[in-house]
């Protein structure tokens, strides 16, 4: 039957699965308790726990996830290091050290339900920040957002360029469309106003005047004398 030391440890142990987005395995032989309290002050700050458990119990808080675990990670000596937020800074802090020292010796990782190598730890360090990366998604959201907008523009746009285009060569060369019946049968009466008004000098203009009959007697009175 557990102690009620054993019990308290268990619940510790479970919380610190529960709050955190994941577990970094390492190996701790070699570390003084200093080196360990210098390296579980820097983990806080960057946002994890280091805690040094029994494997027992953390195969007890972890629970169904243990089957997800290769076995090395959680056989021999292992201090776990519980991630809660800035997975990338905290893994990097956790591989800074293991280069500084040469003692602390990263396993392997569990983040989402899937178990990480060394190697895989140590691409998860070189992630930029969690809000930078955050921005960058956001780029990459936005730049289709902002190009489909553009290709709807293109799509309203082009057929007013052509409509505008069809308008400009109406001006140049066509007359102007007849726009209803009453233009149509105005235009023919404007030409025989015209031409009517052509004419009427010539229709309007009088012959030679002929000789009045008292003109007629007088010039031949003079032939005759």
């Amino acid at each position: 039957m557990p102690t009620a030391t054993k019990e308290r440890t268990i619940e510790q142990a479970k919380e610190w699965y529960s709050k955190s987005s994941g577990v970094v395995f390492t190996d701790y032989r070699g570390l003084k308790v200093k080196e360990l309290q210098e390296l579980r002050s820097n983990l806080r700050l960057k946002g994890g726990e280091l805690h040094v458990l029994k494997n027992t119990l953390f195969r007890i808080a972890a629970g169904d996830d243990t089957a997800k675990l290769p076995a090395d990670l959680h056989n021999g000596t292992t201090a776990f290091a519980f991630v809660y937020s800035n997975e990338a800074e905290v893994a990097k802090a956790l591989l800074d050290y293991a280069r500084t020292s040469k003692k602390l010796v990263i396993k392997g990782g569990f983040f989402g339900g899937k178990a990480y190598t060394t190697k895989e730890v140590e691409a998860l360090s070189e992630l930029p920040p969690r809000d930078v990366l955050i921005s960058q998604v956001i780029g990459l959201i936005a730049s289709p957002l902002s190009n489909l907008v553009a290709t709807i523009e293109a799509l309203y746009a082009d057929p007013i360029r052509v409509i505008g285009a069809v308008a400009d060569k109406v001006a140049e060369g066509s007359p102007p469309p007849v726009t209803s019946e009453a233009d149509a049968d105005t235009e023919p009466a404007t030409e025989q106003t015209e031409a009517t008004t052509a004419e009427a000098p010539a229709e309007s203009s009088s012959p030679e005047a002929e000789p009045s009959p008292e003109s007629t007697e007088t010039s031949d009175t003079t032939e005759n004398q």
